[in-house]
């Protein structure tokens, strides 16, 4: 076993010292960067399988490393070295389904929205991922990129992560109130480039679909449900009431926890909610009423609220819902 580590370790530092990159202004820096930030992430516990999934953690330690790392004049850029890290032995880009063709496309994956949309996620060699799972062997090759692309910078390397960042995103979703979010929202579409607004949305997307839940001891509104998971997997979606697109709202008040069923009838009008906080049903449908899966069972049902009143769905939201 020793034997395998130490061949196997020899053969990633190559990997790494031959990275594909770039080599104008001394070389992009954009695959370290990555590689650094998924060490990071799987040294603190964030990531525990070789699967890499686009999440908010992920996009911060890049961002973070980036700002610590750097000194070049390159552009950040996420979705390059995650698309483009393909090019490499160990790393293989899995497509979501119908999207495998437009993974090919290598112009249509710069857009951190499009890689979003088409890509599952990553994954790296088995082997890899059980050297960095091994202090010595992450420390090892944790090194060598500092060492190798980041002489002069290495010192300022942040060896643990912290989300300060996504930490100030989540206060804001929870706390601030909602004209200055929704300002704040038009502010960043109006001064952030599109690559850089699509970032930001979609780790303001994932924070709101964090909280909500939370803030619903993950339990559905209107059913009841709550399932108490041991891996990551979650049966309590964050619903908006009035979507993003339409209220650049991502406010705790503009949303609710519910289960999937409940949260499609909610986005296809097939539920509102009244000002009492009952539950309406739309009479455009019909169902079996055996059925122990019924939506009409609902109808007047009083929704559970968050345990604190100023995280209530926001009543004026749930009237332009029901319109």
């Amino acid at each position: 076993m020793e034997i395998k580590q130490s061949n196997d370790i020899q053969h990633y530092i190559h990997c790494f010292k031959t990275l594909r990159r770039d080599r104008k202004k001394g070389g992009a820096p954009h695959k370290p960067i990555l590689l650094l930030s998924v060490i990071q992430l799987i040294e603190s516990g964030y990531i525990d399988t070789n699967k890499i999934y686009l999440t908010p953690e992920l996009v911060s330690a890049f961002k973070t490393n980036w700002t610590h790392l750097v000194n070049t004049d390159h552009h950040m850029l996420f979705p390059l070295p995650f698309y483009h890290m393909k090019s490499e032995p160990f790393w293989r880009l899995k497509a979501n389904v119908g999207c495998e063709k437009w993974v090919e496309a290598k112009s249509a994956m710069r857009t951190f929205a499009n890689l979003n949309e088409a890509v599952r996620y990553a994954e790296i060699d088995q082997p890899l991922f059980f050297l960095l799972k091994e202090p010595r062997f992450c420390h090892e090759l944790k090194l060598f990129l500092l060492d190798h692309y980041f002489p002069e910078t290495k010192q300022n390397y942040p060896h643990s992560v912290c989300f300060n960042d996504l930490n100030k995103i989540a206060q804001q979703i929870i706390e601030e109130p909602v004209p200055d979010y929704q300002e704040r929202i038009e502010h960043l579409e109006k001064t952030l480039g599109d690559n850089e607004y699509q970032q930001e949305i979609f780790v303001r997307s994932h924070i709101f679909k964090r909280e909500i839940p939370r803030i619903y001891d993950y339990t559905c509104c209107i059913s009841g449900l709550r399932i108490d998971a041991t891996t990551n997997a979650s049966m309590i979606d964050a619903c908006h009431i009035i979507p993003f697109s339409e209220s650049h709202n991502d406010s705790i008040t503009n949303g609710l926890a519910l289960c999937p069923n409940l949260h499609r009838a909610f986005d296809r009008g097939l539920i509102g909610i009244d000002d009492n906080y009952q539950v309406i049903i739309s009479p455009i449908f019909t169902e079996p009423k055996e059925s122990v899966y019924s939506i009409m069972q609902f109808s007047g049902q009083r929704i559970l609220l968050p345990s604190m009143e100023k995280y209530y769905p926001d009543l004026e939201n749930l009237r332009v819902h029901r319109i």
